[in-house]
């Protein structure tokens, strides 16, 4: 099925941003894959973020063979970074989403060719379905300014194909997800021992670069249901302070490459001093995860949901326009928290129950933002669930989403309300 919310279209290129301001990246020759969510790329100075891209050429077609699916998605990528005015050599930082991992070697062979030196940091995992029925979307981030970019291997760890462990930019670390196995290869069968690996290896790149988890912006879990989500935060409280903990966005996912079932990836800051949680005054702090975290000028904020807080707090809306109502309005909370509004937001990951629904949440998001829309990657990680109400009445989840702003100084920030 051809999903209404993707549509084809071309514009015109824009030149490198100045700094100090947010703009749209369009590049000529490459489709359009959402342009109802978002901007194929955004230039928010020192960084480009650049929006989930497939394998479609210009004419709307998609390449028969993986191999081919993977060099069409990367070279979209790399029309929008040129657009921007760089090269695949500034890009930091990749999420990798596949309708079938076990293509986890054959990638990183196709990487390798891509990145031969000095590959970016980059997370893999399996989804249930992509835009346009497609099997493979990347999304990225690129830094603008090359000094102080540099690998980071873990000590005495067998070399990386495709990937690194970690990159480090002026003022980051951009942290890869990793195959999680034992010192014999293989998957711990307990949870607990499953999630504590795959930390202890998180730990080890941040070590390698001369930072703890302290500094930790932002965090992204995923795992499958092999790993119950109660044991992985009662395992993940524990490296962190209470109430000082990274935003996070917890993914469930349909599967992770090697036969893992957890795996962590996320953006460290270099300066603890430029790192700034943010919580309104209503919220008490929790032991897994800050609302929204500064690193710098670079607000990285948790994953949200229709959820309702409060002594009886819940999702209490039956469909994905409603909810998506409520996502929008607990975002915009921690946004103006951070004297931040949706115009100063340069990047989304939006996750829907049912991919089909893209058009009913996008009816409600864009309304938030008066200017360009951010950069975007939308896409459904597990099979749909049952849209019954439970004994409370409260409903599953049928979106949430995760975003990035960036504080511009020097300008305003309004507060739309729609």
């Amino acid at each position: 099925m051809r999903l209404l919310c993707f549509l084809a279209g071309s514009v015109l290129s824009f030149s490198a941003a100045a700094q100090g301001q947010i703009r749209a990246v369009n590049p000529a020759h490459t489709v359009a894959v959402n342009p109802e969510l978002g901007s194929p790329g955004i230039d928010a100075g020192d960084y480009v973020y650049v929006s989930g891209q497939g394998a479609l050429r210009v004419d709307g077609s998609t390449p028969a063979n993986f191999a081919d699916q993977v060099r069409q998605s990367l070279d979209n990528l790399n029309s929008v970074v040129q657009a921007a005015g760089l090269t695949m050599a500034h890009v930091v930082y990749l999420q990798v989403y596949l309708r079938n991992v076990t293509r986890y070697a054959e990638l990183n062979d196709l990487f390798a060719d891509y990145f031969p030196k000095d590959p970016p940091a980059r997370a893999v995992l399996g989804v249930a379905r992509l835009p346009q029925e497609q099997e493979i979307q990347i999304d990225a981030v690129a830094v603008r300014d090359l000094k102080g970019k540099q690998q980071v291997s873990e000590p005495n760890s067998p070399p990386t194909k495709g990937y690194s462990p970690g990159m480090l930019t002026y003022d980051r670390l951009f942290v890869s997800s990793m195959p999680r196995s034992d010192s014999r290869g293989a998957v711990p069968e307990d949870p607990a021992a499953q999630v504590n690996l795959a930390l202890d290896r998180m730990s080890s790149v941040l070590r390698a670069a001369g930072l703890t988890m302290t500094h930790m912006v932002f965090v992204n879990p995923y795992l499958t249901s092999d790993v119950p989500v109660r044991i992985m935060n009662h395992e993940y409280a524990k490296r962190f302070e209470f109430g000082n903990t990274p935003a996070r966005a917890t993914i469930e996912v349909s599967s992770l490459p090697q036969g893992a079932h957890i795996a962590y990836t996320g953006v460290a800051v270099r300066d603890l001093a430029r790192r700034h949680a943010i919580r309104p005054k209503n919220m008490p702090p929790s032991p897994t995860a800050s609302p929204c975290v500064f690193a710098g000028d670079t607000l990285y904020c948790s994953a949200k949901s229709g959820f309702i807080p409060g002594p009886n707090g819940g999702v209490y809306a039956a469909t994905t326009t409603d909810q998506t109502r409520q996502t929008m309005r607990n975002l915009l909370d921690n946004l103006e928290e951070a004297d931040l509004s949706f115009d100063q937001v340069v990047s989304t990951n939006i996750y829907l129950d049912d991919l089909s629904d893209c058009p009913l949440f996008a009816k409600v998001y864009k309304k938030y933002f008066s200017g360009i829309l951010p950069a975007e990657t939308t896409l459904q990680q597990i099979p749909s669930t049952e849209r019954k109400p439970d004994a409370e009445g409260r409903y599953p989840d049928l979106e949430q989403m995760s975003l990035i702003a960036v504080r511009i100084r020097g300008t305003s920030n309004p507060h739309p309300v729609p």
